[in-house]
């Protein structure tokens, strides 16, 4: 995904309205027929780009722009995220989430290597069908009425799991690809620095930041709080950057600092202005980046990949029902838990974002990512309704 030149500023200004409003405008129709409205900035990437209207193309101007909007994308999801409750959620969430990023990453490995791919995209494929839509499962959740139920409890205790767990994976395969070597040392040893990182920032953060904090709250300055959390967030992103790892690996772990200080919640309210303009470029600008013409059925190679797709939807599902067994208390339905793993939403669309970035899988490979994200976000909400009907009545879990 090579960016154009810099078009003119009025012209910059222009293509923004366009996909700000429609991503509006699409966001709301997706969420008046049920669906989650990433999914409608999504599909106005598809129709605002050439595949069908033509209006918008990738530059360097708006490229800048969707970084920072999954950079602060990935520092919302770090401030909304709870190391405590991840602890209460037990061993089930953690064999859950286990379960969903192995049999996931092995199946879509296997299956990429059968469609004659080459070990390192088959490997990136494997990691962008792990990770699970924290936001689309929860919001799903909170509409049937059952967030507080032991099994949304372990859906979403094992999702965010999959999440931090994806994103080493991501800073594991991203580093492979950028020393062009696979090998158990290398792999070590980006594990260890991305697992380092997260942890050092973590450790070293939760004690520094409410000291940096109470300083800037002295100042008079307006908008302190909110540019000093913003600092701080870009801050450990270039640090990530620099050590090789993804920068949405140091927005996370921002946002995790964050979520423990006593100032979290004005945070929070402060940073969501700022993530509704910059979060749906991103996403406007992923569905850009899909190429429909890669699935005309008349063309051969179209029909490899449209198996290929159909191939990787099947797995996508399966693999997370499966998950569901990882269940480990009595007395709870599986198969809801396993249903609610199977959204892959925004972190399965970065990773298939950086990979067409680094030119890692080709459009076509990319097109049939973004086409799991989006078959498996539609069918989750109905089913998930579905087999909550099927079970019994549920308790809420004791806080």
């Amino acid at each position: 995904m090579e960016p154009a030149a810099v078009i003119e500023p009025g012209e910059i200004i222009f293509k923004i309205v366009i996909i700000l409003f429609a991503a509006k405008v699409f966001g709301e129709l997706a969420e008046r027929i049920g669906q989650p409205p990433v999914l409608g900035e999504l599909l106005a990437g598809v129709v605002l780009g050439g595949s069908l209207l033509g209006l918008i193309e990738q530059n360097s101007a708006l490229i800048l722009l969707a970084e920072l909007g999954v950079i602060i994308l990935l520092f919302e999801i770090g401030l909304e995220s709870d190391l405590e409750e991840f602890l209460r959620v037990g061993s089930s969430a953690l064999v859950v989430a286990l379960l969903g990023i192995a049999g996931p990453f092995a199946a879509g490995y296997a299956a990429a290597l059968a469609f004659g791919l080459s070990h390192t995209v088959a490997i990136y494929i494997g990691a962008t069908l792990t990770a699970t839509s924290v936001g689309i499962t929860a919001r799903t959740l909170t509409d049937l009425g059952q967030l507080r139920t032991p099994e949304a409890k372990i859906i979403l205790g094992a999702a965010v799991i999959d999440d931090v767990l994806g994103l080493i994976i991501l800073a594991i395969v991203v580093g492979l690809v950028e020393t062009g070597v696979v090998d158990a040392w290398q792999i070590g040893k980006i594990t260890l620095l991305a697992i380092g990182f997260l942890v050092g920032a973590i450790a070293i953060g939760i004690p520094v930041a409410p000291r940096v904090l109470s300083i800037t709250k002295r100042l008079r300055t307006r908008g302190i709080l909110t540019v000093s959390a913003f600092v701080f967030c870009l801050g450990l992103a270039y640090l990530a950057h620099e050590l090789r790892l993804a920068t949405i690996v140091g927005a996370f772990a921002a946002g995790l600092v964050l979520a423990r200080t006593e100032d979290f919640a004005h945070i929070q309210e402060r940073i969501r202005p700022v993530a509704d303009i910059f979060v749906p470029i991103f996403f406007v600008m992923l569905g850009v980046s899909v190429d429909l013409s890669v699935f005309n059925p008349s063309n051969p190679e179209s029909q490899t990949l449209l198996t290929l797709t159909g191939a990787l939807i099947a797995i996508a599902i399966t693999t997370k029902l499966v998950a569901g067994l990882g269940v480990l208390r009595r007395g709870l339905n599986r198969l809801v838990v396993g249903v609610g793993m199977i959204p892959r939403g925004e972190v399965g669309l970065i990773f298939a974002s950086i990979g067409l970035a680094k030119n890692v899988i080709t459009p076509g490979e990319y097109a049939a990512i973004v086409a799991v994200v989006i078959f498996t976000t539609f069918i989750t909400p109905p089913f998930l309704k579905l087999s909550f009907r099927g079970g019994k009545r549920r308790i809420p879990a004791a806080e």
